[in-house]
């Protein structure tokens, strides 16, 4: 005699008539993960026009770069949430109904249903995203092969570069009257290029200072005094810029980095939330058959 199973009972010895079956409505599944990217796109959209409504061209209006990331971040986990649990609750909803399944074994399955929707979702988005950024990616891979190649090269500049020809050549005392051998007559370009070596060991020399002090009173007729400030002014005026931009490339890394673990964790989340959620609407839907 066949045994059938009622929901809630167990398994027990003898004879079965089954078939084989994937317990995998992927029907359900594909329309939950479809759902979720078009969720993810309207939330995006929302997000970015929120996004430049907060921001202004003025100084003194719309909202602090910091305060923006901090709330660009936010957004990006609310839409990863959002998103994964609507497409979790309807691939719950829209998943076949398991007669004769342990209740235990369906809410596995309703789980396994909302993991699944969200790692579809995932591998589509991030396949059309890696794929549009494929060419900023190679477009970055070989800017920073410049950028170590031109590195090298700044690293020579000292000896082999325009300030070490400047330095070749520049004469023991400055006359009335002396033209430098730059270019530009009148000492700016050689002056240019001994703040670029100074910006590249960390300091201009005494050496350096001192020529340059002169270079001004020979040029503009300033006291030595004059000369010596506005060189002053000029070397201090280079290095805090140089600083600055030290400064505010170190904390766009960091910016990056807690940006890519917060978005990590928000995946992980995600992923939990679209499971609970198509356990949710599983439940629901054998409420209502």
């Amino acid at each position: 005699m066949e045994q059938v199973l009622t929901p809630g009972s167990a398994i027990v010895d003898g004879p079965l008539n089954f078939q084989a079956k994937s317990a995998a409505s992927w029907p359900a599944i594909a329309a939950g993960a479809f759902v979720a990217i078009g969720a993810s796109l309207v939330l995006l959209a929302l997000g970015a026009g929120l996004g430049f409504a907060s921001t202004s061209a003025r100084q003194e209006h719309g909202v602090s770069a910091t305060a923006f990331a901090v709330g660009a971040v936010i957004w990006l986990i609310v839409t990863q949430w959002l998103s994964a649990a609507l497409g979790g609750y309807i691939a719950g909803r829209l998943r076949s109904r398991w007669v004769g399944t342990h209740t235990h074994e369906i809410f596995f399955r309703d789980t396994a249903h909302g993991l699944v929707t969200w790692a579809v979702a995932t591998v589509l988005v991030a396949g059309f995203v890696g794929s549009s950024a494929h060419f900023l990616v190679n477009s970055v891979t070989r800017a920073a092969s410049e950028a170590a190649a031109a590195g090298a090269q700044t690293a020579a500049t000292g000896t082999l570069g325009p300030y070490g020809v400047d330095k070749l050549f520049r004469p023991v005392s400055i006359p009335s009257g002396y033209t430098t051998a730059s270019s530009d007559g009148d000492g700016r370009t050689e002056a240019q290029h001994i703040m670029g070596n100074a910006l590249t060991v960390g300091q201009v020399s005494d050496v350096d200072r001192t020529y340059l002090v002169n270079l001004v009173a020979a040029r503009t007729g300033a006291s030595p005094a004059d000369a010596q400030q506005r060189v002053d002014e000029w070397v201090s005026g280079g290095m805090q810029a140089e600083a600055q931009l030290r400064a505010t490339a170190e904390a766009t890394r960091k910016a990056a980095a807690q940006t890519a673990i917060y978005t990590a964790l928000s995946l992980l989340i995600g992923a939990f939330i679209a499971s609970v959620a198509a356990a949710l609407g599983g439940r629901l839907r054998d409420l209502h058959p």
